[in-house]
């Protein structure tokens, strides 16, 4: 199969894909574990029961970078049904081959632009809880444009969330926390799940590897979890 991200055409993109190297065991998870894991932008909607052969509670998470804390997740919570979205075919690779290891079967991924799967395949009122952890920041102000949270990404959110579904947001670049906290309090039809503007990091998140060093060298994360509501 060819490895490359599907996504269509737009203006303005909230990443880059890079033109990073792939090892052959990565390669190899494309050609015998993408038939088990794999989902295609062009397939178009989403039957999760025809999927994943039963009911269960839907959890998205955009952007999952190589993988390892959403197996994590997968793998604590097997009752759950687990849809990764992510643009670097490395990460998608490497978490095939973990998940195929593990013997993991609750998951299903995206090798694609999220904003296209969430638009085109996700349907509506069906996810349970959309995970966007560290998303790319874009520092420069110039760049701010293209951070994946503004207002109208946050109503297709809103619109893919279930009554009572939460979008749960991590980042560890503090401006962007609060041009996340700011745009979700203005946006309509959620509600703030933490007492007061920023929320603890729930135990279903495991810590990454960075975090870990970044708490180390005293650096801050931000967890933001807002409720769909009426």
């Amino acid at each position: 199969m060819e490895i490359k991200p599907e996504y269509r055409k737009k203006s303005i993109r909230s990443y880059v894909v890079r033109a990073g190297r792939m090892t052959s065991a990565q390669r190899q998870a494309f050609d015998g574990g993408w038939s088990r894991y794999g989902l295609k932008l062009c397939d178009g909607a989403l039957d999760t029961e025809r999927e994943f052969g039963a009911k269960a509670p839907l959890i998205v998470e955009i952007g999952f970078g190589m993988g390892d804390s959403l197996l994590q997740m997968a793998q604590a919570a097997p009752d759950c049904h687990f849809v990764g979205i992510e643009v670097h075919p490395p990460g998608v690779g490497s978490l095939m081959n973990a998940a195929a290891a593990v013997e993991v079967d609750n998951l299903r991924l995206y090798l694609a632009d999220a904003t296209d799967v969430m638009r085109e395949c996700i349907g509506a009122q069906s996810v349970d809880r959309l995970q966007l952890y560290f998303p790319d920041p874009w520092h420069k102000k110039k760049h701010n444009k293209r951070r994946i949270v503004q207002p109208d990404f946050v109503q297709m959110v809103r619109s893919r969330l279930r009554l009572g579904g939460v979008f749960h947001m991590a980042t560890d670049w503090q401006p962007y926390a609060e041009q996340m906290l700011e745009t979700m309090q203005q946006a309509d039809g959620f509600s703030n799940c933490a007492v007061s503007d920023y929320a603890p990091k729930p135990d279903y998140r495991p810590l990454t590897k960075f975090e870990r060093r970044g708490a180390r060298l005293g650096h801050g994360v931000w967890d933001l979890l807002f409720e769909r509501c009426p």
